[in-house]
């Protein structure tokens, strides 16, 4: 019992409807780098010289490549 009252106390995200959503500061300041991550291959493509169809590709597969790492790390530490 004293082990699971531990982990409640040391998790960083709370697990809301299928999302994890940021409990204490550490989860703030990874959620706060996901979001520039995205921010950043956003900007990043939009200066890409290619068609459009490429860089919707590329941003695509850079968001749901961040998301899938952001919810398993967040899974991790709930």
């Amino acid at each position: 019992m004293a082990s699971k009252n531990k982990k409640l106390t040391k998790s960083w995200f709370i697990h809301v409807r299928g999302s994890y959503l940021p409990k204490s500061y550490q989860g703030w300041l990874s959620y706060i780098t996901y979001v520039a991550y995205l921010l950043i291959t956003l900007f990043y493509t939009k200066g890409l010289q290619y068609s459009v169809k490429v860089r919707g590709y590329y941003l695509i597969v850079q968001w749901v490549c961040a998301g899938l790492i952001m919810t398993w790390f967040a899974k991790r530490h709930s």
